[in-house]
């Protein structure tokens, strides 16, 4: 193969050109793609010796890829799930490579291909009815960061809201008069529009009294204690705080691991527990395929006790215990059946 420039000719075109501006990726999936290509870097120059910058596409093929991958689990302690993750952003950054020297086509064809690592299914863990009002209740609205808190958590699990959309979500983006409804903006930088009920909408009037925050449009919905814009670690800290207070009272919160993700999946099944179609589901939770809405309906296993009183067994006549077609010996039922076939030649 002809030399090819050096790798970091193609690494700013892939963040600033491919990822940001032609697939609008989030921030976020950004900046988890940048992690990976760095572990990968720095995998690969002290593999074979030679400064980053001065790395070249032939210093890179499967087997270099494979042992990185594997070395994330062997000596950086990463289960599978960060494995699949790592590999999906160099699959797309080769895929970027690919596209911009077709000499190195074929060397970026074998990498891509390398297969995910088959991971355990995990049943998804959602909040009881009891449980999310144990967490609600646990918080002291009494006080100053209390009616904060509230209107947040109440806000999250009335919207299912990601917690990023969250941490986004401006003045502007609330509709605080009938029809109360909010605008989030999803991964892809894909907006829809949330109803609300009226006792969110009068937490966060509670909340926006009190604190007096900036009411100009851009400014954000929910802030920490410094007035500025509540952070994703922010939110984590508080829903786990509340989890761990209602656990107190209502024990079977203890055994769950509450995030604010928690928060979308209890929203998604009770949405599904109350007879909402899967599709209305999946428009208010902002996914873009239903068979990721789907996986909510397999693990309720109410509604699939419902499912099931709902289809009732045929009523089949038996005697002795069997079915009447098992009565006859095989040999008895299969002369009948060539009979019955005669009769409609």
């Amino acid at each position: 193969m002809n030399t090819t420039p050096p790798l970091a000719h193609f690494v700013q075109g892939f963040f600033q050109e491919y990822l940001a501006a032609q697939r609008g990726l989030s921030p976020n999936t950004i900046l988890s793609y940048r992690d990976a290509l760095k572990l990968f870097l720095r995998f690969t120059s002290q593999r074979v010796k030679k400064p980053a910058d001065k790395l070249v596409l032939q210093d890179f093929d499967e087997k270099s890829a494979l042992d990185f991958l594997d070395d994330l689990e062997a000596n950086r302690g990463n289960g599978t799930a960060a494995r699949n993750n790592r590999l999906a952003a160099l699959r797309a950054f080769f895929r970027y490579v690919a596209g911009q020297e077709p000499l190195a086509l074929a060397r970026c064809q074998r990498i891509c291909a390398i297969p995910t690592k088959r991971t355990e299914h995990k049943t998804i863990e959602y909040l009881e009815d009891k449980e999310m009002g144990a967490v609600l209740e646990s918080v002291d609205r009494n006080s100053r960061k209390g009616l904060r808190d509230y209107a947040l958590l109440l806000f999250l699990y009335n919207t299912g809201a990601r917690v990023q959309e969250i941490v986004d979500l401006n003045i502007a983006d609330l509709r605080l008069q009938t029809p109360f409804q909010v605008k989030l903006t999803g991964k892809g930088k894909k907006e829809r529009l949330c109803p609300l009920w009226p006792e969110s909408v009068a937490a966060i009037d509670n909340y926006f009294t009190l604190w007096h925050p900036d009411t100009s449009e851009d400014s954000p919905v929910f802030v920490n204690s410094n007035n500025r814009r509540i952070t994703r670690f922010g939110i984590r800290y508080l829903v786990r705080r509340y989890a761990a207070q209602a656990a107190q009272g209502c024990p079977s919160v203890k055994s769950k691991k509450v995030s604010p993700h928690t928060f979308r999946h209890t929203t998604a099944m009770h949405l599904l527990q109350s007879g909402n179609d899967i599709i209305v589901v999946k428009n208010w939770l902002g996914h873009a395929d239903v068979n990721t809405t789907h996986a909510y309906v397999e693990i309720d296993m109410n509604m699939k006790r419902k499912a099931l009183e709902a289809c009732e067994p045929p009523q089949v006549k038996t005697a002795k215990g069997r079915a009447k077609w098992m009565k006859p010996s095989i040999l008895q039922w299969l002369d009948q059946l060539s009979e019955v076939s005669r009769n409609y030649v």
